[in-house]
């Protein structure tokens, strides 16, 4: 045995002191689960058309203290809603400047009209899933809708960070993740 009085076979081991932690620093609070839970939400997220990327992202909305909407436009189509999600068949009353939309197909007969109609709101965000490797078919359909080359502009494509997402729940998050960066006025990246 040694002098520290150790077990034999054991390695004597310096206790150094704990790193003091600012308890005032809200990011603490939140790791530790100690802040408290924004009372209702502010923000709405619309996510058009019923599939699967919706579906993912609408759950990580409500995860985020989002008002959760989905529109599917087609009426035929039944739509069962999640929990916390409402389903909207337009986008009438729908969005004020707290509100992102995020049209997750665009190959939709209903493209346009929806984009036009979100385009004409006070909406804060509107986005529209695709690869910037191809021409968005938004904007022909937009503009054969008569809607202006500025306003065509004003929609974002592709969404989201850029992760490397493929399957639908990572297409998700790094659209939730690009609207909550946007949302902070942040780049999204790992610069602090």
């Amino acid at each position: 045995m040694s002098d520290s009085g150790d077990l034999p076979g054991q390695l004597a081991v310096s206790a150094e002191a704990a790193p003091v932690v600012d308890q005032s620093d809200p990011s603490c609070e939140v790791a530790h689960g100690h802040a408290p839970t924004p009372a209702g939400s502010t923000r709405t997220l619309v996510a058009v058309f019923d599939t699967p990327v919706a579906r993912f992202l609408l759950s990580y909305a409500r995860d985020t203290n989002y008002r959760a909407v989905l529109l599917e436009p087609d009426g035929s189509k039944p739509v069962a809603a999640a929990d916390g999600v409402e389903v909207v068949r337009d986008l009438d009353g729908e969005m004020d400047e707290a509100t992102d939309v995020v049209v997750t197909d665009h190959h939709r007969p209903e493209l346009g009209i929806v984009l036009r109609d979100a385009l004409k709101s006070p909406a804060r965000w509107v986005g529209v899933m695709g690869t910037p490797r191809h021409p968005g078919p938004h904007i022909p359909a937009l503009a054969a809708l008569g809607v202006p080359p500025e306003d065509i502009a004003r929609v974002h494509r592709p969404i989201g960070l850029n992760i490397g997402s493929r399957t639908p729940a990572e297409i998700a998050l790094s659209t939730m993740a690009g609207l909550i960066a946007d949302r902070n006025q942040r780049d999204g990246g790992f610069s602090f």
